[in-house]
């Protein structure tokens, strides 16, 4: 009989911001990662939804971004310059925007990119099986996609991130209920030849945030082997 005690595992701290702008996650993004950098906190995992905005990443075309001001300023949408990397992208009610501050050079992670962005989408992908929603990988592109065996697969969950110095900054939007008409508004990460989609279309049927978070917070720390640990 193994009687060795478990090593426990490192904490993530799971904090759910509801609905903030997304300027003021930014700021609050920027602070946790100096904290993260010095270890003055664990791993944190922020979740929330921000209204209306539209981000342009660092490889953003502003061609990409199609509607005209006067159709912003209708529904109050902002439109932001970032630090992550990609195109532009859009944020609203109704979709799980999830901000992990990460060391990466801290166990049980390692400093790999390409395997932080497999992760997040392994993450997605699972909480999205545990609503009956069948989503892959779609070779060649970031992100989470349905119907890929079919010639016009879509998009339902985003990534763009933000790596210094091994803390990542920005993350994933999953697509539960939001307004896809909004997405007209841009060429969604500068894909024209595939559109989106969202949990809400997919399913034929109204989900809530709430009822979705739980899944990914569970499925993050099975996922990146984390103990979690949800603070106000």
């Amino acid at each position: 009989m193994n009687n060795t005690p478990k090593t426990p595992k490192p904490r993530c701290e799971v904090r759910r911001l509801g609905r903030r702008g997304y300027q003021d996650v930014w700021d609050e993004q920027k602070r946790l990662a100096a904290l993260r950098h010095d270890n003055a906190i664990a791993d944190t995992l922020l979740l929330l939804e921000h209204p209306p905005t539209l981000t342009l990443g660092r490889a953003a075309h502003p061609e990409h971004l199609l509607a005209s001001p006067e159709t912003l300023a209708q529904f109050g949408a902002t439109v932001l310059e970032t630090d992550r990397g990609g195109d532009i992208t859009y944020h609203g009610f109704g979709q799980l925007v999830g901000y992990p501050i990460l060391n990466l050079q801290q166990a049980p992670h390692c400093p790999d990119l390409h395997r932080y962005l497999r992760n997040i989408e392994e993450v997605l992908i699972r909480t999205l099986a545990d609503f009956e929603v069948t989503a892959e990988r779609f070779p060649g592109y970031t992100g989470v996609w349905v119907e890929c065996d079919t010639s016009k697969p879509r998009k339902i969950a985003a990534i763009g991130i933000k790596c210094s110095r091994w803390i990542t900054m920005h993350g994933f939007a999953l697509n539960v209920n939001p307004d896809l008409s909004h997405f007209d508004w841009i060429v969604p990460c500068g894909i024209r030849e595939y559109s989106v989609t969202s949990m809400a279309e997919v399913l034929g049927k109204s989900l809530t945030i709430d009822v979705v978070m739980p899944s990914v917070i569970r499925h993050f720390g099975d996922v990146f082997r984390l103990e979690i640990l949800t603070v106000e």
